[in-house]
């Protein structure tokens, strides 16, 4: 085989693994989507529709109760029109009730529904017939029971529903990572072929050349003896035909190279089972227990799996921020508080690295609406980063900003800065403009999705060499 035959086989062979390794990547894609695409259309439409229903419900007795009080044909219009519509959403329903529980919710829902609508005819039936006392019983009891039942049935309906969203999301994540390691085991195995490949060709390519050049200065020094095997038909091949009155000497070159392999093997053979045999023996404890080296190993592995714990739980939250399955718990926050709490708790991290943390309040009014912990969690972080960010003797301040109608929350510091190739992405995951700090490039991330959940947004002004500042403007409401 000629050696372009051989090249051109190689690089079709690297080519293949390559188009494999694209095949699994584009399947393993095409799973993603599939689980996307079944929250955003299924799961997220769902809880949609039964909250629309489970307000609906409320809305039923609230015109019930006017129907019999007021004894107003319109109410009883808007009731019966409602409750269609009610119906229809429930059958709607059913696509999207796909498990097993779901489906019997649903089922139970309609049931109790359909109870409520035959009660309410029956306080219809009643108030014509002039006996209001009975159709308000009825009202207080019947119909209150069966709509409850149907609220409570929808409510599980949801909660199944988010279950499924939630477990949907936690598979996307783990084929997330199951996808980055097949393909990055694949690439490995595409390139590790196309090193040996190559290597292969170029060895065998070498070898010979190397052979014939032995044989060339043989014959200059005039001791070849015999021919040179013929062991290809390719272009060196042809060449080796030149050399065949040196096979003589090349034959001994070949015996004395394989005596020096024997020897060599036979040499290395007795040491490598000692060592074979020692490995052995420390593993299974023969010599002693560990020493404090060795369990300050095992401690170090254990700080390994905390930070890539850490990371993962990271990747879920953002995940979650961005799918928007946090739910915010909202209730008016005295911001002046949480940062005074944040400096605090951040005032031992910051004399450890010798910089000086400060607060600083600009107004009078601090309040806010949102999650105190998530918001908690954007100080800490901006404030976190500030520090690790900033030399020795360096300045982090934690600023608030009365800004009617909003609240800016700035993090400024005196420290390396930011490229200014870097800032415009500076918030997305896993980027990082400066690596050798450390971090994993996820709490800019996940600054700028609280924010957003909170209506809010986030900006960065950065010089390089002189500091950063980060400010996050938040609606009071």
């Amino acid at each position: 085989m000629r050696l372009a035959s051989k090249i051109f086989l190689t690089s079709t062979l690297v080519i293949a693994v390559l188009a494999g390794v694209g095949a699994l990547s584009l399947r393993a894609v095409d799973r993603l989507v599939t689980v996307n695409r079944e929250i955003t259309t299924v799961t997220v439409p769902a809880l949609r529709l039964a909250a629309s229903v489970r307000e609906a419900i409320a809305a039923l007795t609230r015109l019930e109760a006017r129907t019999l009080v007021l004894s107003d044909g319109r109410y009883e219009k808007a009731w019966n029109e409602r409750a269609v519509l009610v119906a229809r959403d429930l059958e709607r329903l059913g696509y999207y009730a796909t498990s097993g529980a779901e489906a019997a919710r649903l089922r139970e829902a309609r049931i109790a529904f359909d109870a409520y609508r035959r009660v309410f005819e029956e306080e219809q039936r009643l108030v014509m017939q002039d006996e209001r006392e009975r159709a308000m019983q009825l009202a207080d009891t019947d119909s209150l029971t069966y709509s409850g039942w149907v609220e409570a049935r929808l409510d599980e309906l949801m909660d199944a529903i988010h279950a499924r969203g939630l477990a949907a999301q936690a598979e996307a994540a783990r084929l997330e990572a199951r996808t980055w390691t097949a393909v990055l085991i694949a690439l490995g195995a595409a390139v590790g072929l196309a090193l040996l490949a190559s290597g292969l060709v170029a060895y065998r390519m070498t070898h010979s050349l190397e052979t014939l050049s032995a044989a060339t200065a043989d014959v200059a020094a005039g001791s070849f003896r015999e021919p040179l095997p013929i062991e290809s038909a390719d272009e060196i091949g042809q060449l080796a035909r030149s050399f065949n009155s040196m096979a003589a000497q090349l034959r001994q070159m070949e015996e004395t190279k394989d005596e020096f392999f024997a020897k060599f093997s036979h040499e290395l053979r007795s040491p490598l089972t000692s060592i074979r045999g020692a490995t052995d023996l420390l593993r299974d404890g023969v010599p002693g227990p560990l020493t404090e080296k060795q369990t300050r190993l095992v401690e170090i592995i254990g700080g390994s799996s905390d930070r890539l714990l850490q990371l993962v739980n990271q990747i879920l939250e953002i995940s979650r921020l961005r799918a928007g399955l946090v739910p915010l718990d909202r209730a008016w926050v005295e911001l002046d508080r949480l940062v005074a709490h944040a400096v605090e708790e951040l005032h031992p991290r910051a004399e450890a690295a010798g910089v000086r943390l400060e607060r600083d309040l600009i107004g009078t009014d601090f309040r806010c609406h949102g999650d105190e912990g998530r918001l908690l969690q954007v100080v800490v972080n901006l404030a976190g980063n500030a520090i690790r960010f900033t030399p020795k003797g360096g300045r982090v301040v934690v600023r608030l900003v009365d800004a009617d109608p909003e609240l800016e929350l700035q993090v400024e510091d005196t420290g390396v800065g930011i490229p200014a190739g870097e800032i415009p992405h500076i918030f997305e995951s896993y980027r990082q403009a400066h690596r050798d700090h450390g971090g994993t490039g996820l709490g800019l991330a996940i600054v700028k999705e609280v924010a957003l959940a909170h209506g809010g947004r986030v900006t960065v002004e950065s010089q390089e060499g002189k500091g950063s500042r980060f400010s996050v403007l938040l609606p009071r409401v």
